[in-house]
């Protein structure tokens, strides 16, 4: 199959490109903070951080980095004029009532139908608890995944039925990949692009389920 993998920057501005003018977005740990970095010019985004900061910018340059301002996942952030700092607490809230049109996070697996496993594969030593990736999913009015498509194994991490103990189930509206855009549907996958060169039917064997075009 000839076809190029999107990098991780252009698997970050794929995203990007799809985040509404004036939409209130929480990035998840990991591969999502990397969307904030490519949110395009003059399209005005509210970044939200889990720990309690509305109106994050782009990642600090090197050296400029202030570790008295970071976001959920510890790394250094900037602040855009307007921005705002505030309790835990009311963080919670806002992801709990709805107030986020977006959450991006990132995924060991997700079923056909949108059940999302983000937070332990049950491996000796995993963290003991799924953390606010939980309020994220089911609070948000969109969630959104970006993840690798394949295992270092090559196995799908799209899959019929999540087999890692689930974050949340049927709330993963759109999966970004380094090789497709799929959108969840009730009734299973439902394709939205591929990178250049892969087909539907190729992606399809690569993951072992049907997807409607």
């Amino acid at each position: 199959m000839a076809y190029q993998k999107r990098t991780k920057d252009q698997l970050a501005a794929r995203v990007a490109q799809d985040i509404h003018d004036g939409a209130y977005v929480n990035l998840g740990i990991g591969m999502p903070t990397a969307v904030a970095n490519h949110i395009p010019a003059g399209r005005e985004v509210i970044l939200q951080s889990e720990n309690g900061i509305l109106g994050m910018g782009p990642a600090p340059a090197e050296g400029q980095e202030d570790y008295d301002l970071i976001n959920a996942g510890k790394q250094p952030v900037t602040l855009l004029p307007g921005g705002a700092y505030f309790h835990h607490a009311d963080s919670f809230a806002m992801m709990r009532g709805g107030h986020l049109d977006i959450c991006v996070l990132g995924a060991f697996q997700v079923s056909a139908r949108g059940d999302l496993a983000n937070w332990s594969t049950g491996e000796p030593g995993a963290i003991p608890a799924v953390g606010g990736a939980m309020d994220l999913a089911i609070g948000a009015k969109q969630t959104w995944v970006m993840m690798d498509l394949l295992t270092k194994k090559g196995e799908s991490k799209v899959v019929e039925r999540c087999g890692y103990p689930l974050t949340g189930i049927a709330c993963v509206k759109r999966i970004y990949t380094e090789l497709c855009t799929l959108e969840c549907t009730p009734q299973g996958l439902k394709l939205v692009d591929t990178v250049d060169g892969l087909t539907r039917e190729e992606l399809e064997q690569l993951i072992n389920l049907p997807i409607a075009a």
